[in-house]
């Protein structure tokens, strides 16, 4: 039987189809019933795909990795061809040598004579046998007439009431928050390599422990990225005890800090216990609306986000529909302004007056863009966002030392998001507290060029012999 084409249309069918419409395909017959269960098969398959599509708008983490473009490295890494060479430097000392002779040649087993030529050859290894060494310390006891109390030295080699030395407590909390190694690849490193037993309880209390006597240096740290000239911030999922918790990230390339807060909100409750004061220089984020909620002298919104965007709505091929045409003349239009002001920051070659001149004329291309009637959804969603931030787009043009973008906030995200992918995060509150403390230290004291592990160490003994904790070293090289 024929089935009338306005009854099985694609149009008529899904959502759209009515009870008589599907009473008339019943009563038409067998045919009728199976070619428009097809129809609306089809129908819930493909509305099922592009449900799941992402669209420009959703971040890169939330994308299944099957949807994602294969991408090609430009070039091939490492140096150009025909750079110099270079080798692992000259040992600073000898602490053993060796001489190497033949007796006979290791080819034919002929008898060999000595030359006069020889060569040297350096090779740097861990000794064999390397071994815990345990220390017995007799503390003796003294009468002090003036406090009528008994006294006793202090023991600087590790924690009170500890039997792990401070060089171990201070190389695992390096290797767990400064690296990323699991707890369990610790102790199995400690006991496999050096013969010495640690459990997971145990490193976790000392691990506690060791951010308490820290906690000064963690506010230290706060407290100089609040008083920085240039502040970048971003933020990334975390797990705490299995509930979404929110990593934020808070540094200074100028003042080579970074500061990590683990908490439950991803708006403004987080970024008002960071800020405790108003902010006297200038905040560099991406385009998440809680920074509204910062009281700050300028901003400067990244550039590259926007770039991003636009090769994100290109690759979603939203952009080539015919009734939006204008896409092409948007994108065309933005990446050109923002590569002009790019190389005009670059530029010193150019006297003042011409600056400035400049900067007009891109805050003028600015406005004409934005005041343009832009029909594609896209285009009109990235030019609302121009509109709302367009006096904080090119604030590095007249601000020195502001980057247009946020990209050093991303550097300083990335080795969490590593240890994150290990550890999958943290059991309990005081955990998350004490991750991101040390992860606070650890990537402080190595963006300024100092050895996380002696460092802490030093200061651990220089706490436990005099109670108080010296200030966090600053910049190596501005000290050296």
């Amino acid at each position: 039987m024929a089935v009338p084409a306005a009854i099985i249309d694609v149009a008529t069918l899904g959502a759209g189809l009515t009870e008589d419409q599907a009473r008339e395909i019943y009563r038409r017959g067998e045919e009728a019933t199976v070619l428009a269960l097809m129809t609306l098969a089809k129908q819930a398959i493909a509305s099922q795909g592009s449900s799941q599509a992402a669209s420009p708008t959703t971040p890169s983490g939330m994308r299944p990795v099957y949807t994602k473009p294969s991408t090609r490295r430009r070039g091939k890494p490492g140096r150009k061809a025909g750079h110099a060479g270079s080798r692992r430097a000259k040992p600073g000392r000898i602490d053993k040598q060796q001489e190497h002779h033949l007796d006979r040649c290791p080819c034919c087993g002929g008898a060999v004579s000595r030359c006069k030529q020889s060569r040297v050859r350096y090779i740097e290894d861990i000794p064999e046998g390397i071994h815990v060494e345990v220390t017995e310390h007799t503390i003796h006891r003294h009468w002090c007439s003036t406090c009528r109390k008994h006294v006793e030295p202090v023991v600087p080699d590790a924690l009170p009431g500890s039997s792990i030395g401070l060089r171990t407590l201070v190389m695992t909390a390096w290797l767990h928050y400064g690296l990323g190694t699991t707890i369990q690849q610790i102790i199995d490193v400690f006991g496999y390599h050096m013969r010495m037993t640690l459990t997971p309880g145990g490193l976790v209390k000392m691990w506690h422990r060791l951010a308490t006597m820290l906690d000064s240096w963690y506010e230290q740290i706060q407290a100089e990225a609040q008083g920085s000239a240039v502040l970048q911030a971003d933020e990334t999922g975390w797990r705490v005890n299995g509930t979404t918790h929110w990593l934020w990230a808070f540094g200074s390339e100028r003042a080579k800090l970074t500061y990590y807060m683990i908490h439950r909100s991803r708006g403004s409750p987080a970024l008002d216990e960071f800020f405790t004061q108003e902010f006297n220089g200038t905040l560099v984020t991406d385009f998440w609306s809680a920074y509204h909620a910062v009281t700050c002298s300028d901003r400067q919104m990244c550039l590259v986000h926007l770039l991003r965007e636009l090769k994100t709505v290109e690759a979603s091929r939203r952009c080539g529909e015919d009734t939006f045409r204008d896409w092409p003349t948007f994108a065309k239009t933005l990446r050109r302004l923002i590569g002009d002001a790019l190389r005009l920051r670059k530029r010193d070659d150019i006297d003042e007056a011409t600056y400035q001149r400049r900067v007009i004329q891109i805050d003028r291309r600015l406005t004409a863009m934005i005041e343009t009637p832009w029909n594609h959804a896209d285009a009109r969603r990235l030019n609302k966002r121009l509109t709302q931030y367009r006096d904080h787009l090119f604030t590095f043009l007249d601000t020195p030392g502001v980057p247009s973008d946020n990209n050093h906030a991303e550097r300083m995200i990335r080795p969490a998001v590593i240890i994150r992918k290990n550890t999958y995060g943290n059991r309990s509150d005081r955990g998350a507290a004490t991750q991101a403390v040390l992860m606070s230290i650890h990537r402080t004291l190595k963006q300024r060029g100092h050895n996380p592990l002696q460092t802490i160490t030093d200061a651990l003994k220089t706490y436990l012999t005099t109670g108080q904790l010296p200030p966090l070293p600053g910049n190596a090289a501005a000290d050296g």
